[in-house]
């Protein structure tokens, strides 16, 4: 693929008589940057594309105007300024200092990076996937509930640009897997992958979605998503991307209608949609405002689902608008059992539910394919553990931001639940129990370790309360009331 692509890239660069280092983009008649590759649609008169040549070897005459639009300056230019810098500082002061080498290596080093393929490819064919795990951003409480209009209009302008980009062959059969890391990506990319998914099920095809009502689907979902720790838009993209994996790996597009999956990744996609960062409990001890419109039943479930149906109430974001009217009614049906199926507190009715069926699952039984697919969610929803550690326990942190989770949701909740839905897929055994069950193992042997460490503590506070009766802070004073005054500051209210 990797020689198919330098091929191609030579070609275009002997029609546009560009040198060896100049770098090319290509538009499609949309205006949008494509990739280089193979499979290119043919050109006619009247769908031309665009090449264009926006930057140039330093040794050759600049094409400062296309960069300067690309980039807001003239790299060569800079190089040239650079240049005469350096002979300047060096016929007065008889040498080089180290910070003009070092502006040349950074000059180089950002030249490098405009002439790779691979960086120019974007996610298109060459994106590293063993990249590390980025961490989660630690300052949700700095930023707004709400994202601002600046942060969607520049995510919704990246996610266009690459919307028409090819996503590599290997980045889709990761995609596909429940290893896959998602903090490697970030929000334009991520709609892209979501994107993908609904191609790669034939929903385009088959329920005839525009690309245009699908890209602006995607983002309004995006704009719906607040900036939380925890059930932010990577979380729904996890959710989404596990149940995508799910679907994949069960062979369910061989069992169950083609309506049914569009119903369940598009609850994915949607199923915490809004979502304020508190929890249920919260919602009806405080009497909010969505606790007393839904009479404290599930109240943030019902809330993302009205979400949901506002989003697509709108016919430029309405993915479904070309579905018979039987086809709509099923697929509302659908998504709303689904969404509502994540709230815990229906946790063991639905799974006691699954298990007096699963001796006689029949996938012809649509009672039994609704169970399946709240299942199907519901482990997408916590499947966090079932995730390399390196990817899970940034989650967990972020969880603990909204929540205090404990090994018990694990052991009790979780590796249940997974282990009944394996029951009906076998081969799920090792892609989603071993490592849920490897996960518990590691967060067991972590509270051992941290009740290990307060009895080694306890008791050396005893064994030093019996050599001393006297309290060693009272020992110190002037310690003591330095202790006092900062535990007095800690229970302080905030200043507003």
């Amino acid at each position: 693929m990797h020689v198919c692509v330098c091929y191609f890239q030579d070609l275009f660069r002997s029609a546009a008589e560009a040198g060896p280092h100049d770098i090319l983009k290509l538009y499609n008649p949309k205006g949008n940057i494509i990739n280089i590759s193979p499979r290119l649609e043919p050109n006619s008169p009247n769908s031309c594309y665009k090449l264009e040549v926006v930057a140039a070897d330093c040794n050759s005459e600049p094409l400062g105007v296309e960069l300067a639009v690309a980039l807001g300056f003239d790299l060569s230019s800079m190089e040239k300024r650079l240049q005469g810098l350096e002979k300047k500082i060096l016929i007065e002061a008889g040498e080089t200092p180290a910070v003009v080498y070092e502006m040349k290596r950074q000059v180089e080093s950002f030249r490098e990076k405009l002439e790779s393929v691979e960086h120019l490819s974007w996610l298109g064919l060459f994106k590293e996937l063993s990249e590390g795990t980025q961490k989660p951003s630690p300052f949700y409480h700095k930023r707004t509930l709400r994202k601002t209009r600046e942060e969607c209009e520049h995510v919704r302008e990246k996610f266009l640009q690459m919307s028409s980009l090819e996503v590599s062959e290997e980045v889709r059969q990761y995609l596909k897997t429940p290893t896959f890391d998602n903090w490697q990506w970030e929000d334009a990319e991520i709609m892209v992958l979501l994107q993908v998914m609904y191609t790669d099920l034939d929903f385009i095809a088959t329920f005839n979605i525009e690309p245009e009502v699908l890209h602006k689907f995607l983002y309004e979902v995006y704009k719906r998503y607040n900036n939380i720790p925890f059930h932010n838009f990577k979380h729904c993209f996890c959710v989404t991307q596990m149940m995508y994996g799910l679907i994949w790996l069960t062979d369910l597009k061989s069992k169950i209608d083609s309506i049914d999956l569009l119903t369940m990744l598009t609850s994915a996609v949607c199923h915490d949609l809004d979502h304020t960062g508190y929890n249920n409990a919260y919602q009806i001890n405080a009497r909010t405002e969505l606790a007393l419109r839904y009479n404290d039943i599930s109240p943030l479930e019902n809330h993302h689902c009205a979400v949901a149906f506002e989003i697509l109430e709108k016919n430029e974001n309405n993915i479904f608008r070309n579905l018979t009217t039987e086809q709509y009614k099923r697929i509302r049906e659908g998504i709303i059992k689904c969404i509502l199926a994540t709230d815990m507190t229906r946790h063991n009715e639905i799974l006691n539910k699954f298990k007096s069926i699963l001796l006689v699952f029949d996938f012809s039984n649509k009672d039994h394919r609704d169970v399946l697919m709240m299942i199907m969610i519901k482990v997408s929803d916590i499947s966090n553990e079932a995730r390399p550690m390196d990817v899970a326990e940034p989650w967990l942190d972020s969880y603990n931001l909204e929540f205090l989770l404990s090994t018990g949701f694990i052991g009790f909740v979780l590796l249940p639940l997974f282990i009944e839905l394996a029951n009906l897929f076998p081969c799920l055994e090792q892609h989603i129990i071993d490592p849920v069950r490897k996960a518990l193992d590691y967060y067991t042997e972590m509270e051992k370790a941290l009740e290990r460490e307060k009895l080694i503590r306890a008791q050396s506070d005893k064994a030093a309360a019996a050599k001393n009766t006297t309290p060693q802070n009272l020992q110190n004073p002037q310690k003591t009331a330095n202790s006092l005054s900062e535990a007095g500051n800690a229970l302080k209210p905030p200043t507003l």
